[in-house]
Parts: C-alpha cells; structure tokens; sequence
C-alpha cells in the first residue's frame, strides 16, 4: 500500500523437498504501506511478545515481590529521575548481577498504570479512553505459569459443562475443524531468536519464561478423531511436521494451507489423512524479519477463493523505523495458484483472529492494541474489516486519538483511520475468535448468533485482565449486548496462571473447542444435561 492505496506483489513458487520450514530463496525489499521514519520517543528495545505465552514444564515459582515503597513510586510514575544505586561491590548489591536482579525485583513490582477505567468502561461499542500515561518503562504483572491440578479444569457459565477433548499436548494455540469433524491443532511458539540485547529486553525475556513462553517450538500440526462422538478425542496424530511456528489453517478443495511464520505453504490432502509426507509448495513468502516480534500468522480462505493472512507489527509502535514493518500490521489478500497479493487492511497493530460473520458474510478480526500508555488504554478491539481500511497503527488509536511517540505524526493517515466496532478490553491479548449461528446445537440457545473469542490474558496491567473465554451476542450481523463470560478460573487464588484460552472452534456438533497453551489442552464446552426433576 502507498498513500492509502492497497498494492499487489507478485507470487513465487517454490518446492521444499528438505523440511516445511523457512525457503532458501532470496526476498525482495518491500515498503510498508506506511513509509520508513515512524520513530518512539519511549524506552529502550522492542519488548518480547508477552501476548503470546506458551509452556511445556510450567514453573512452579510465584513472581511476587516485595518492593520499596519509594522505588516503586518513582519507577512507576512514568518518566521519573532514577534512584541512586550503591557502588559496586558495596553493601546491599553483590556485584553487578546481584544489582540487575534488584532492578529486575523493582521493574517486576511496580504498577505504574496511570489512570484506570471502571470495571467493564473499557468493552463495547463505546469504551472509555482514559488519558495516555506515558511510561519510561512498561508496568509488569505477570502470572506465573504452573498448570492446573491433577483434576482441575475451568469453571463454566451456568448452563454449560466443560471436559478435555484433549490433554497432554505441547503448546496448542490454533486449531480448526476438518469437514470430517476431525479438528487439527497447531503445536507452536515463538521461533528462535537472537539473544536479547539491552537490559529492558533481558528483563523481559526472564518474565516471559516466568508466564510459560521461552520454550522451542513444536512446529507440529496434531489431528485429532472423536470417532465415538463422546466428547473426547480418543485418536491423534502428527498430520504435519518440521515447520516453522505456524499458526493458521484452511482446507480448499484437497489442498491444506499451513501459515507459517515466514511463508504461506500448500499440501496436497485426501478426507480420512492422518499423516500427509508430501512435500510443501510454497504460496508466498511471509515477513518473518527479526526481532520478528508478533510472530503469528493466521489464516482463513475466503468465499472469493483468495486466503486472507494477518500479520503483527514487528514493535509496539514503531520504534525502530518503519523499515522493519515491511508487510507487517495487515492483513493481505492472497491468489493461492499465483501468491500474487494484495493489502487488504493495514494499520492493524497485531491482528490474530479472523473469522467470517454467517449472517452478513463479513470478515471479522481480533486485533491487539499497543502496550505502554496505560492500564485500561488502548482496548483490544474486534472489528468488521473494511477493504482497504487503515486502523490508525501506529501513530493513532481507537480511530483519530494520536500516539504521540510515532514520530514523525501523520495527521494525513489518522484523518482515515476507521474507528473499530467493539472494545474487547485494555490488554487481554484478545487472540481466538469464532462464530456460532443459529444451527449451533451443542450449546444452550444463548449463545446462537454471536462471537466467542479467547483472551490470552494480560502482562502489563496492575490489575491482571482477560483469562478467560467470553460470548459476545450479535443481531443483523453486528455486536448486540455487553459480554458474557463462558469459561473462566485460569488465574487461581494466588494469580497464577492454570491455564491461558487461545484459539476457539466449533466442533461438528456445535460445541466450543478451546486451545489452552498452558494447561497444554483442548477444552470442550457444551450444554450441561438439563436436572431432572
């Protein structure tokens, strides 16, 4: 996209005969839509992403730390002097990492959010904005991570019953259902990376270990049969391995496409598959440039016959220049036989769900905002997507409200920035979103017409937000009431994380499939048998 303007790119095809990971072919240079000069008048490196928290062997450690209370105050209140630290060797600090673990302590128990907005003013159609709060360094909650009990499972609506249809898993994000009613589900995490450079990104990888992230990625697709229909997946199997993060999936016809983090790919598959050893084509190449910092690519095939791909920013506000951002925050409408291309929405800080409204045949998306502004603002946000929409990332929010720390402004490109449907809430890592329609049997009648969507849960807010799923009811085609909560009890009493809801699907019987990254399950959410008399 140049000016506005949505741009096509050629495609190429390409064999991968050795694995389904990253091509070894060159890539051409491409300008993000929006010019290369956005620069952040903020803090240090582009943090980890939080958003996206997997974990094999949960730790068992609680974060909770004990800070001072003029430490915390200054550090928290935004751009404040920094307090004088002994020398060292002197009493108190051990040597230099002893001093860096003090740091981390103080960075870990502060909760400068700034001003925050009544439970629930931060949802719908209509949020609040409470004003930006400028912060030197991010506020830092975090869940530690440790699995649930043997035994526990989160707690349903009324009305509703929940069971695993599938444990022991590694890190299920995505999944989808197969036109068998068999569902597959994407083992994945983050790629590997280069080291963390600078003292902010150190801190924040030892915290994303802290909630469960930092772990090697499966690269795996699972399928998995509930040939008994009794609500539990009695058969798995590796469907696809050897890839590179991938994330979103759609079958057309008898071919699967797999998003991977850096490339669109293709394989051939036949109804009943349980294994597919063909060899992928590549589609397109998919920016996967390094610190490669929102690194899921989702997927949905839409009724045109193209593939719809979301991609996130590659920093929180474009901090390190634009020039990284190359293909980056859209979503881009793809020719599957050619790879030839097109932007179809763009200023989308990190879109992750997509899913198309039955009623109207829109296509939806659930986007994550930017982080170090505030507790309750930015809200994530779902929104009908407009071809050739601009969403106002990264130099303004909730349409024409101007991020002052992307320089230079761009008042031209925030004139036009499309203000979203429905607030899903300040950082709830809003990331799976589905559908049900009037023909959703495996749930009560409440819940026929409206969208479910995952929210990952919060790591920068002083008071923890999202952890759960909720149901947000539709009418004609649009949001139609407040949310509702369906399945919650992630964070036990303590805080800490059980479990973390991602991706969210219908399965063939109409209930709600849930992929917990944590808890490394799939849920089953269905009608809870009515009493008896």
């Amino acid at each position: 996209m140049k000016n506005g303007q949505p741009r096509r790119h050629g495609g190429e095809q390409t064999d991968q005969r050795r694995d389904h990971g990253r091509p070894r072919t060159e890539r051409r240079e491409r300008r993000h839509p929006h010019g290369r000069d956005a620069q952040h008048a903020g803090f240090g490196e582009p943090q980890p992403e939080l958003d996206s928290h997997e974990n094999s062997t949960p730790p068992r450690q609680s974060h909770s730390f004990t800070v001072p209370a003029q430490a915390s105050a200054t550090i928290g209140a935004g751009r404040a002097e920094p307090q004088p630290r002994p020398a060292v060797g002197s009493s108190g600090t051990g040597g230099p990492s002893m001093r860096v673990l003090l740091l981390a302590l103080v960075l870990a128990g502060c909760a400068g959010g700034g001003e925050t907005a009544p439970p629930g003013a931060d949802f719908g159609p209509d949020p609040q904005l409470t004003a930006p709060h400028s912060q030197l360094i991010p506020t830092v909650k975090v869940a530690p991570a440790v699995g649930w009990p043997q035994g526990a499972a989160p707690t349903p609506a009324p009305g509703l019953k929940v069971q695993a249809y599938a444990s022991g898993l590694s890190h299920p994000r995505q999944l989808y259902l197969l036109p068998s009613g068999d569902v597959l589900v994407a083992e994945t995490a983050q790629p590997a990376s280069p080291a963390p450079k600078g003292l902010k990104a150190w801190f924040e990888a030892r915290f994303m270990k802290t909630a469960g992230a930092n772990v090697p990625s499966p690269n795996r697709i699972i399928l998995l049969r509930d040939a008994d229909g009794d609500g539990t997946a009695e058969t798995r199997s590796v469907l696809l391995e050897g890839l590179n993060s991938p994330y979103g999936m759609a079958l057309v016809g008898q071919t699967l496409y797999v998003a991977n983090t850096d490339a669109l790919l293709a394989f051939p598959y036949q109804p009943g598959d349980t294994r597919i050893a063909a060899p992928a084509r590549k589609v397109a190449d998919l920016s996967a440039a390094q610190p490669n910092y929102h690194w899921t690519k989702n997927l949905v095939a839409g009724p045109d016959g193209a593939l719809y791909v979301a991609g996130g920013s590659n920093s929180n506000v474009g901090e390190k220049g634009m020039e990284i951002e190359d293909d980056r925050a859209l979503i881009q409408k793809i020719d599957p036989a050619t790879g030839a291309r097109e932007v179809y929405a763009s200023g989308l800080r990190n879109p992750v769900g997509m899913a198309w409204e039955p009623q109207t045949g829109a296509l939806w998306v659930a986007v994550n905002e930017r982080d170090e502004i505030g507790d309750s603002v930015p809200p994530d946000y779902m929104t009908a997507v407009k071809a050739g929409g601009f969403y106002g990332w990264p130099y303004s929010y909730w349409g024409g409200h101007v991020d002052r720390r992307a320089k230079p402004p761009r008042p031209d490109l925030v004139a036009t920035a499309v203000t979203p449907d429905y607030a899903l809430g300040a950082h709830t890592a809003s990331l799976g979103l589905t559908f049900a329609d009037a023909n959703v049997a495996g749930l009560p009648p409440a819940y026929t017409g409206g969208a479910f969507v995952g929210q990952h849960g919060s790591w920068n807010r002083s008071v923890p937000a999202g952890y759960k799923v909720i149901f947000i009811p539709f009418r004609g085609g649009r949001p139609a009431g407040a949310p509702q909560d369906v399945l919650t009890g992630f964070l036990d009493a303590k805080g800490q994380a059980q479990g973390r809801p991602v991706g969210v699907a219908l399965d063939r019987t109409g209930a709600l499939l849930v992929a917990d990254d944590v808890g490394n399950t799939v849920w089953r959410v269905s009608a809870a048998a009515p009493p008896r008399p």
